[in-house]
């Protein structure tokens, strides 16, 4: 039975608290073992000897391997304890990350991120499910923005901490420190959080590949896909090149990208809430339309930025923040309440997938576009990417609309 309708403003449980905290500790691990790889970029690039397209690649291989994995394990899904779910998954994550730690070759690298996002990419999917069965779309605004507060806090702390680590004894350290924290989360999720089973009541196909088949043909869930895949490529196409952008064309220090990383995180964890409740009080549509603006104009100016002064550029990284996770908040609630209760796991693997390969094909894509002559010279072109992500967020813009449609259609019909 899925949990009563209440008011936005209701609070927290204690143990739905510790829900939100588990979930957001577990996407803390697994967001910075991805985005890592950006501020280390230009780290990896110089250290391992790879042009642009090779980082591209072993940005991609996570994302590509990613979807597989979701699209293998939809039709399964939603026939399993969620919490055994994501206690398995976060096993293989772990493991993952370990070999990323071992690393020693671009052979080596690849492989281990294949590894690692073959797990890792189902991770956000469980999670999403989780949220979805055990709180109502009017709270879910309040539990995405604390969730992904995860991403802000890897800013804050994580990569800071990382990059440090990665000065001072290989970048292959960092991923050694997410293999201990992610085991102590993992602990806890085992002897505190209590099965997730109410799904299971719900009729189900018993044919895994026909309960798949039957969740990609729903057309109101095929637009919420696209509009996930639509909204990914914008942050995967930018997101490898940031590091080396900021220090080889707005020459930012590498000892100043830790700064400049933590000032962007720091933003994000006072964001996050605020946007979060403020998506439950408004029309998230509205919201959403709004931020993607925002973000179009920042990013059109930002990717055209000559050498500027490091708060310019702290600055700009804020004002990019603040659209990104204004829009992530009221998409990401849209987009859970489209499926039933008995399609949500196979909806949200699906909804991943399509998310994750969607970024490797922007990753790849990116890597073609941006050009870099020498380990030392400026990035060429990365202003194109600008303009793409604003064709492409117009695009996102009509999406959101139709999957806001569709939401408003369903909650009237359960009213009725």
């Amino acid at each position: 039975m899925e949990t009563p309708v209440a008011a936005g403003t209701e609070k927290f449980t204690s143990y739905q608290v510790f829900v939100i905290t588990i979930l957001a500790l577990t996407q803390f691990t697994v967001v910075l073992d991805f985005m890592v790889m950006s501020p280390m970029g230009d780290m990896l690039m110089k250290s391992m000897d790879l042009t642009t397209k090779q980082f591209g690649f072993a940005v991609a291989a996570y994302a590509f391997s990613a979807g597989i994995s979701g699209l293998l394990t939809a039709g399964f899904a939603d026939r399993f304890d969620r919490k055994r779910l994501l206690l398995f998954f976060y096993v293989g994550f772990i493991l993952g990350t370990l070999f990323c730690s071992l690393t020693t070759s671009y052979v080596m690298l690849i492989s281990a991120r294949i590894v690692t996002g073959l797990f890792g990419g189902v991770m956000g999917s469980i999670s999403m499910a989780i949220v979805a069965d055990l709180f109502p779309i009017q709270k879910r605004g309040r539990v995405m923005g604390f969730m992904q507060m995860g991403f802000g806090a890897s800013q804050v702390l994580g990569i800071p901490i990382s990059l440090y680590l990665a000065n001072a004894w290989g970048w292959q350290t960092p991923f050694l420190m997410i293999v201990i924290m992610a085991v102590i989360i993992w602990a806890t999720i085992l002897f505190k959080l209590k099965p997730i089973t109410e799904h299971l009541h719900a009729k189900i196909e018993r044919n895994a590949l026909v309960h798949l088949w039957n969740t990609l043909k729903q057309r109101h869930y095929r637009i919420g896909f696209l509009c996930t895949a639509l909204l990914s490529i914008g942050g995967f196409m930018m997101m490898p090149w940031g590091s080396a952008f900021s220090i080889n064309n707005l020459h930012v220090t590498p000892q100043q990208l830790p700064l400049l990383f933590m000032v962007g995180g720091i933003s994000s964890l006072v964001l996050m809430p605020l946007i979060g409740k403020f998506s439950d009080k408004i029309d998230k549509f509205k919201l959403f339309t709004m931020s993607s603006i925002w973000m179009m104009v920042v990013v059109v100016i930002y990717t055209n930025l000559t050498p500027v002064p490091l708060w310019v550029v702290m600055i700009f990284n804020v004002a990019m923040m603040i659209g990104i996770l204004s829009r992530m908040v009221p998409s990401m609630a849209l987009t859970s309440a489209l499926p039933q209760m008995q399609d949500r796991g196979a909806f949200m693997s699906i909804n991943s997938s399509l998310q994750q390969v969607a970024g490797g094909i922007a990753s790849s894509v990116g890597g073609l576009i941006v050009v870099q002559k020498t380990k030392y010279s400026p990035l060429e072109h990365y202003n194109t990417l600008g303009y793409v992500i604003v064709c492409i967020s117009l695009i996102g813009i009509l999406m959101v609309y139709r999957v806001a449609n569709v939401v408003k259609k369903q909650l009237h019909l359960k009213k009725v």
